[in-house]
């Protein structure tokens, strides 16, 4: 069984968990061994400030959503009002644990999110990821999202630019 909340203050380690694995297995290859050390550490340690914090000072931050299934925390997203694309969200996070890859954990996550995002108004979502994951580009179309064309490049610390690619998600597409 799946079931899908808003992240809380007792949360942090489950979402540093999910987002740790998730980046050193999709990401960590980009990177210098050391670096990705230090990053997939740093992952697992940053989100228990985001989920103390008091609703008024993380709601610029977003929404945080946990998907568990039976009890064991396997994915996560998070969502704001998009800051470049007026009436859109923006899925600024969304990581599922390796564990739960190909098990539909992430699947019903994006489903999820996307229903609150649209009770909330929102006409759609876009979102970026790296140009060089063909397993996240294949999972965000899976879920409705076309690439706009817009690229641009991201620097995760240590002066290596990866490319990023925009997707988009708008009207309901059920």
């Amino acid at each position: 069984m799946i079931e899908i909340r808003r992240a809380g203050p007792a949360d942090g380690d489950a979402l540093g968990r999910i987002h740790a694995a998730a980046w050193e297995a999709a990401y960590g290859p980009f990177f210098e061994p050391e670096f990705a050390t230090r990053e997939v550490r740093s992952r697992r340690t940053r989100w228990h400030a985001r989920v103390a914090a008091p609703a008024q000072a993380s709601a610029g931050r977003g929404t945080i959503l946990l998907a568990e299934v039976e009890g064991r925390p396997l994915a996560l997203s998070v969502f704001l009002p998009s800051p470049t694309r007026p009436g859109l969200a923006e899925i600024a996070t969304f990581y599922g644990h390796p564990d739960g890859w190909g098990t539909g954990v992430a699947a019903a996550l994006m489903a999820e999110t996307l229903r609150r995002l649209s009770e909330a108004g929102c006409a759609g979502a876009h979102l970026w990821t790296l140009r060089d994951t063909p397993r996240s580009r294949r999972f965000y179309a899976k879920c409705g999202f076309t690439e706009t064309g817009a690229t641009r490049t991201f620097d995760f610390g240590e002066g290596n630019l990866l490319a990023q690619v925009e997707y988009e998600r708008t009207g309901s597409q059920d």
